[in-house]
């Protein structure tokens, strides 16, 4: 099994290799860089990072985060709960009045017994205080 060595490695990340780019026709060098695969690296990681910042700025400060699911705006999320609450009293009132109206419908068809009530009330006296 190989061994790992530290040393070897930063000094083969360090290692300058030179980078051609040439005319194919003449042969001429158009540009040249000097490269390491650390320099390279960094600039990797670097536009990867800008690029992943960019698209989550675009994404946060734009009109673009309301294509997220379960992103949503929050005054719209206060007016979809105003509505909830709204419409389950509006149920409730609906439900309190198909239930008197069906009282009254079996009222005046008869179909109640009517339960007489027998007890008696005493009223007291009213005293007259003369002056």
């Amino acid at each position: 099994m190989a061994k790992f060595d530290a040393n070897s490695t930063l000094k083969r990340l360090q290692n300058r290799y030179r980078l051609v780019v040439m005319n194919d026709d003449t042969y001429e060098e158009v540009v040249t860089f000097k490269l390491s695969r650390l320099s390279v690296y960094i600039v990797l990681s670097t536009i990867f990072v800008l690029l992943t910042g960019l698209t989550v700025a675009l994404i946060v400060f734009t009109p673009l985060r309301m294509y997220i699911p379960g992103y949503g705006d929050v005054n719209a999320t206060r007016e979809l709960r105003e509505l909830k609450v709204r419409t389950d009293s509006l149920e409730k009132a609906m439900l309190y009045k198909d239930k008197y109206l069906d009282n009254v419908k079996s009222v005046l068809q008869g179909n109640t017994p009517i339960n007489m009530d027998t007890t008696t009330l005493e009223i007291p006296k009213t005293e007259n205080i003369d002056d």
